[in-house]
């Protein structure tokens, strides 16, 4: 604060009078020889006490009278100065003043002063605020861990903190005064300019910079880091300031692309990986969890693992996690449920992960799909099984065969002896049952053995016209017996005692289903196996099969069973009437034949078992059959593949591309519904499968028809004949296809079906 003041010594008596203003007249010395009234009562002294006192001594309570002494030595020049001072009051308290000291000079020359005092004690305490503030914001600014620039409304830098000293790597003299563009990167110095500009007309004091895109520093090395900013305004109009906090995010977009190539990696992964809470809530869950389970990530996110996979029971469950707890790490076998209520084995291997305290938070899950090797495990044990009881069998019907023998032989000779209608018929019952026993000593052999016979040459039209003859003559009329053999079936290489047991026992049994009546149907085809067919059929190779079909309208296989049935003594019969031998003989014959069986059947719908048996190849060799028509390439069109079997979308996915189309893929209804919803104009047409749970094949075909009433659909079954397929024909599908199905039947439905369009 400046106070100025000229004392003329013709003013000095006027100005001793003032009451308002601290007036000191003071000699050569700086001694006291006059003060004004407000002066004596600033002190609390008469003018009478002070005269001839050092001026030094009233202003001491800032420091001894020689302090003051020095200060005015200082500062005071030769016609005056300016000095501040404290001040002890009358009344005892402290006053900060301003004194202005100017030389007097009177009529003999002797040198004199005259001092006006101000009362500055509130400027003073004004000021030592704004300090303080000053002082603070400048620590502040100097221990901010972000950058903090204000630029002016010219953009050039006014206050650069030793945090952006550090981030651009350049000192603040050297940014002070200078464009803020130096330490933008070319490409974003123009949205910079615009953004700023732009902010500067808005009435907002305060926004994020990056909410219009990615915005980067420049260093003076040259070096681009990516940034994090917001921007304040202060001012206004020309004097606008704009203060800039920025924040150096290289090592968090590091991490973040780390953990974005982590997470690629993990969904890239088979295995199916999650991360679960303590309190099981699902934390994450991989591509592969998606493909195992059925549910997308943005579906699981915070649910319970036990409501997801495991259906109630969750004793396994409970136990490994108990050992997790307790040992950091558990690896077991677990049996667990998809979206579709599939079983589901998995091999799994869970971590503990800590926290940086050691202490306990999320559980980290890899779990291997395993279930198609246990299905191989068990089939592997079953046939173990199975020669082991056929080694057993092979025994016991030696020996019975060798009981029953002259039992049956004696029974002549004893008809002879006792010839009484009573013996006779005794004699017969014996018979018969002696018969019937080696009968059973014959299947149980037959089944023991490996089925090896005498292979010559068959032709299906005979042994099926055989085994019908038989069939009418023995079966109850109430059971229809229908078969169709074309001529040009191929012949097969076989011992036909074995074949027509193979063809009696599937009959017996397909009576057995229907004890009110129903219909039997044989039938005959020749059919050729290719790497597609077979990769669906564990069974089959590729080559030229006959396949004869044995089809039923009965009560069908439940399907909890239906892996069971070809199991040695299993049998679903009253205690009696079964031996549990039938099928599982009738899978010895045809694998010994170097053939294969599938059987198809839902519940309450009959069943189909098809025997497939190598055609003759010497016969097809020299009667091969007219050229195939020539498989056409799709041309790009998009087609959606609906099955419940991972492995049969899987290999028709990589035929039909393989042979120009591309492919959607769904594992259920409900899927294939959302897919057609998104790329309906894109989809020409679409094959599903008719048995899937929840939404089966006709309810998706009636929701696609919904969406558009001229979706062009192929129906798949491994059951031709069974209500589905007459209730989706119905529904207007445009083509059959029977699984398993070849690549050239799969491309020459397609093919048939796009053609109708």
């Amino acid at each position: 604060m400046a106070i100025e003041t000229d004392i003329d010594q013709s003013m000095g008596a006027a100005l001793l009078e003032s009451g308002a203003i601290s007036i000191v007249v003071l000699d050569a010395e700086r001694r006291v020889i006059n003060v004004s009234p407000a002066f004596e009562r600033l002190v609390g002294r008469a003018a009478g006490e002070i005269r001839g006192r050092p001026f030094a001594e009233m202003l001491s309570a800032s420091g001894s009278p020689d302090q003051v002494e020095t200060q005015f030595d200082s500062t005071i020049g030769e016609s005056g100065g300016r000095i501040r001072a404290r001040m002890v009051s009358g009344d005892g308290s402290n006053s900060e003043f301003l004194w202005s000291l100017t030389r007097l000079n009177n009529t003999n020359g002797a040198g004199a002063w005259a001092a006006i005092g101000v009362d500055i004690t509130e400027i003073a305490r004004v000021e030592a605020a704004v300090e303080e503030s000053l002082a603070r914001y400048e620590s502040i600014l100097a221990s901010a861990m972000d950058a903090i620039i204000t630029i002016g409304p010219d953009q050039c830098v006014t206050m650069f903190n030793a945090a952006a000293e550090k981030m651009f790597l350049c000192k603040a003299e050297a940014a002070v005064g200078r464009p803020i563009g130096q330490f933008i990167p070319d490409q974003f110095r123009g949205a910079h300019k615009h953004h700023v500009r732009t902010f500067g007309q808005t009435n907002v004091t305060a926004r994020s910079m990056g909410s219009l895109g990615a915005i980067a520093g420049l260093r003076s090395n040259g070096e681009e880091f990516p940034l994090e900013a917001s921007i304040s305004q202060s001012g206004s109009g020309d004097n606008k300031l704009y203060t800039v906090i920025l924040r150096d995010i290289s090592l968090r977009v590091q991490s973040e692309e780390r953990l974005r190539e982590q997470a690629a990696l993990l969904n890239h992964a088979q295995e199916a990986i999650l991360v679960r809470d303590l309190d099981h809530r699902v934390l994450f869950w991989n591509k592969g969890a998606e493909r195992l389970y059925g549910w997308k990530s943005e579906e699981v996110i915070g649910k319970a693992i036990g409501d997801l996979l495991y259906q109630g029971d969750a004793t396994r469950f409970e136990e490994a996690f108990k050992t997790v707890l307790e040992h950091g790490e558990f690896t077991g076998e677990m049996i667990q449920y998809s979206r579709d209520g599939k079983k589901v084995f998995v091999e799994g291997r869970w971590t503990l992960v800590r926290d940086h305290q050691g202490k306990a938070k999320s559980v980290l899950v890899i779990n291997t799909d395993v279930t198609e090797r246990k299905k191989l495990e068990a089939q592997f044990l079953r046939a173990q099984r199975m020669e082991s009881i056929g080694t057993l069998a092979g025994g016991i019907a030696h020996d019975l065969n060798n009981i029953l023998s002259p039992i049956i032989m004696a029974m002549n000779l004893l008809r002879l002896r006792f010839k009484d209608e009573e013996s006779q018929r005794v004699l017969s019952v014996l018979q018969s049952n002696a018969e019937r026993g080696a009968d059973m000593v014959k299947q149980v052999l037959s089944f023991a053995r490996g089925i090896e016979g005498e292979r010559i040459s068959l032709h299906p039209k005979h042994l099926i016209r055989d085994i019908v003859k038989i069939l009418k003559d023995t079966l109850p009329k109430s059971i229809d017996i229908r078969f169709f053999i074309p001529e040009t079936a191929w012949p097969v290489l076989g011992d036909a005692t074995q074949l027509h047991q193979v063809l009696m026992n599937l009959c017996v049994n397909a009576r057995d289903a229907m004890p009110a009546g129903g219909e039997i149907k044989i039938e005959a085809a020749n059919v050729s196996i290719d790497e597609n067919y077979a990769q669906m059929q564990i069974d089959a190779r590729p080559g030229k099969f006959v396949l004869i079909t044995v089809a039923d309208s009965g009560a069908g296989i439940p399907h909890d069973i239906i892996n069971s049935i070809f199991d040695p003594f299993f049998t679903t019969k009253e205690f009696g009437k079964g031996t549990g031998l039938g099928l599982s003989t009738v899978l010895g014959i045809v694998k010994s034949h170097g053939g294969f069986v599938n059987v198809y059947s839902e519940t309450g719908r009959g069943a189909q078992f098809k025997v497939y048996l190598p055609a003759d190849s010497s016969f097809t060799s020299a009667h091969e059959e007219a050229a195939p028509e020539q498989v056409r390439f799709g041309n790009g069109q998009l087609i959606l593949v609906v099955d419940d079997e991972a492995s049969i979308r899987e290999i028709t996915r990589g035929t039909l591309e393989a042979y120009g189309y591309k492919v959607l893929v769904a594992g259920d209804g409900a899927e294939a519904v959302a897919l057609y919803a998104q790329n309906r104009d894109e989809i020409r047409a679409v094959l599903t499968d008719m048995m899937m749970p929840y939404l089966d094949g006709p309810a998706t075909i009636r929701a696609l028809q919904k969406m558009n009433s001229g979706v062009r659909i192929i129906a798949a079954s491994g059951l031709a004949d069974n209500e589905k397929l007459m209730e989706a024909s119905r529904a207007g599908v445009h083509s059959f296809l029977a699984k398993p199905f070849t690549a050239d039947a799969l491309l020459k439905r397609i093919a048939e079906t796009l053609d109708q369009e």
